[in-house]
């Protein structure tokens, strides 16, 4: 199987779908010659810059919301601990993987600064009242003892 490079980067623009089945095809048949390596290449960047994306936003909620579970007791509700929990399932996952898990510790004190903005927001506390530095490791974090009172 012999695709031209410039067929390839039009489907990519028209199909990405297709575009994908295609190079998936001519990596399978080892056609590596034939591979649309320009849009491969960006194609592989975002799909790591989608992938770190998506740990930093559900790691900046969970830590919203054990913020709001630990410095709302009054408040607390089922729903938020089940966005703690589906959070970290979802995190679970994507943090096996060793440069996800590395992102999310390299990230951890950026992403908190982050949340307590968003936690004082939400409980109309002050950004003050929470601690400067985020108290938890990314495994503690990943614990059912983070809902611990």
């Amino acid at each position: 199987m012999t695709m031209k490079t410039e067929p390839l980067s039009e489907l990519y623009e028209a199909d990405e779908t297709a575009w994908l089945d295609a190079m998936a095809k001519l990596v399978r048949e080892r056609c590596v010659d034939d591979l649309d390596y320009p849009h491969l290449a960006e194609y592989l960047e975002d799909m790591a810059r989608r992938d770190r994306k998506e740990v930093s936003s559900r790691l900046r909620v969970l830590l919203i919301h054990v913020l709001k579970w630990i410095y709302q007791k009054d408040m607390r509700s089922p729903s938020w601990r089940l966005t703690v929990l589906e959070q970290q399932a979802e995190l679970e996952t994507d943090l096996d993987k060793g440069v996800l898990r590395n992102h999310a510790t390299e990230s951890l004190a950026a992403i908190y600064e982050k949340g307590v903005k968003y936690a004082a927001q939400e409980t109309n506390l002050p950004a003050e009242g929470f601690p400067n530095q985020c108290p938890w490791t990314l495994d503690q974090l990943m614990s059912a003892e983070v809902l611990a009172d």
